[in-house]
């Protein structure tokens, strides 16, 4: 670690760990729920419930965001699986329920990878808010976290407080020798992590349990909250098999132990491309097609044509931000960068999807709205 400040150091500890990229992880879920006879829907807001005759739950009514149609959708259970917002949907079944969630805002920054030369990360075991601080390789990048502010009110798009990048930047600067500046930053971003907490307990988030919780409501509404993706398999088998203790769904044996979502012993000609599992080898031959496709878009990112072409045709984009964000990560490594490359982007998906100028032009500008809550 030749970018570890050596004065003062004594010693260290070396562990292992692992890393993943969650929105790839996402498109995968879902796509394996649509290979065993799922149906995957994006952008379908819920709006309120459906009950019986005796107050119990037999489905959503929810609306099309993008069209502003409204549908019915009866199910045996209805899970609410909605993260921080969890409390919202609470609210729809009862008007007095009592709030579950303490939710805690995460600032992360990303720094270009001379800051932290090689290939391991650092944690700080010992910050000035008692959190750890870590660094850690990402895509060629570097991604520095985090940090731990309780918040009383929640947005879709939560923005980092001047005071948590203050944090991160002087706090690394105490351990790096080439020293992080605001301008040195490529991409600020933050989460809201949904903190399963007791009512009666108003302790600060560092010491919310990170565990998850299961509730089922007199209603019929379960309810999942809290936990992390380390155990979200675990979760998820733990509220079906509370929904199989309380007679609303059959009794069956759970497969989530041992199922595979993408076959990753796929051979791939191109490292990067396995993160798009079993299918990278459609994106390989669009490159051997036309190679062309194969040159990234812009030098400061990895992606390429063919990458944003196959997202068009199989990973339901309907947004630029979808593009940008939520299918390729251009925006969190690098936001200025995949400012620049917006009007090409928007340029595939509007060729892609059918879309004229105007719909481009739209998207580009609220992507640049976007945009500035990240530089």
């Amino acid at each position: 670690m030749p970018n570890l400040i050596p004065k003062g150091l004594k010693g260290g500890v070396v562990y292992h760990d692992g890393q993943f990229d969650d929105t790839r992880m996402v498109v995968s879920l879902a796509r394996a729920c649509v290979a065993r006879g799922g149906i995957v829907l994006n952008y379908l807001g819920v709006r309120g419930f459906l009950k019986d005759e005796k107050g119990k739950i037999s489905g959503v009514e929810a609306m099309d965001s993008s069209s502003g149609e409204e549908f019915s959708i009866r199910g045996k259970v209805i899970v609410n699986a909605t993260g921080v917002f969890a409390d919202d949907i609470h609210r729809m079944d009862d008007p007095d329920s009592r709030p579950t969630i303490k939710p805690s805002q995460g600032v992360h920054i990303v720094l270009d990878k001379s800051f932290l030369q090689g290939d391991s990360a650092i944690m700080i075991p010992k910050t000035d808010d008692g959190r750890v601080l870590f660094a850690i390789p990402w895509y060629d990048e570097i991604v520095i976290g985090t940090t731990d502010t309780p918040l009383e009110k929640i947005s879709g798009e939560p923005k980092a407080l001047g005071s948590e990048i203050s944090f991160i930047l002087g706090t690394a600067q105490k351990y790096l020798v080439k020293a992080p500046k605001r301008e040195d930053v490529l991409c600020i971003f933050a989460g809201l992590r949904p903190l399963a907490a007791n009512p009666d307990n108003p302790s600060s988030t560092k010491e919310v349990s990170r565990r998850h919780k299961i509730t089922l409501s007199d209603s019929g509404l379960l309810t999942i909250i809290g936990g992390k993706w380390t155990t979200y398999r675990r979760m998820a088998e733990e509220a079906i098999d509370r929904a199989i203790k309380a007679g609303l769904l059959e009794k069956r044996l759970c497969n989530t132990s041992t199922l595979k979502l993408v076959d990753s012993d796929v051979p791939n000609k191109s490292g990067r491309l396995k993160i798009y599992g079993d299918d990278s080898a459609a994106i390989e031959q669009m490159i051997e097609e036309n190679p062309d496709m194969g040159v990234p878009i812009d030098l400061r990112l990895p992606y390429t044509k063919a990458e944003m072409i196959w997202i068009c045709r199989n990973e339901m984009p309907l947004n630029l931000e979808d593009l940008l964000a939520r299918r390729t990560r251009s925006l969190f490594l690098n936001a200025r960068a995949s400012l620049d490359i917006a009007p090409l982007a928007a340029g595939i998906m509007a060729s892609e999807m059918g879309h004229d100028i105007k719909w481009k032009e739209e998207q580009v500008e609220s992507y640049r709205n976007l945009v500035k809550n990240y530089i």
